[in-house]
């Protein structure tokens, strides 16, 4: 791992200079989904193109992630609130330029009877050149972000027993 990033607490979600917000919906409920954010971490790489590998370390306490390209980070658990919140700071990368990140993914029941909203927050402090780089990505990252939670529903919803 290249370089450790300067550790920051759950407030840096609304206090970044950086924040880029996606959302969307599901047909799985709550339950499910944060099951498959928090603790089926090894199970990312299924219905998250991006990630290659994700595995839980320090007993579960942290996370090791690799992406598509060879991006690495090394991450701490900062907020793990069944059916409600699940959120992650990175410690260490060897992506250049940042210098703390933190991304939350917040789930709220939809609407309607079923389902989930879900609302992932990407945080993160770096340079002006790179903050300006990750705001003009935010397309693509949104694009990433929606087709990861319509793979995600899709694996859930097939899964679920019938009648249900």
């Amino acid at each position: 791992m290249a370089r450790r990033l300067r550790p920051v607490e759950m407030d840096f979600i609304e206090n970044a200079p950086t924040r880029l917000v996606f959302a969307a919906r599901t047909a799985a409920g709550p339950e499910a989904v944060y099951r498959a954010l928090a603790e089926d971490v090894e199970g990312w790489p299924r219905w998250f193109r991006a990630v290659t590998l994700a595995r839980p370390t320090h007993g579960g306490a942290g996370r090791e992630v690799r992406l598509v390209g060879g991006t690495r980070f090394e991450e701490t658990i900062m907020a793990a609130e069944p059916e409600r919140c699940y959120a992650y700071r990175v410690d260490a990368t060897n992506a250049p330029g940042i210098r703390a990140l933190l991304e939350e993914w917040r789930l709220r029941p939809a609407d309607s009877c079923s389902g989930t909203l879900v609302r992932w927050t990407f945080a993160v402090d770096a340079p002006a050149p790179l903050r300006l780089a990750l705001t003009a990505a935010r397309p693509a990252l949104g694009q990433s972000f929606r087709s990861a939670v319509r793979a995600l529903d899709a694996r859930l919803t097939s899964h679920r027993p019938a009648g249900q």
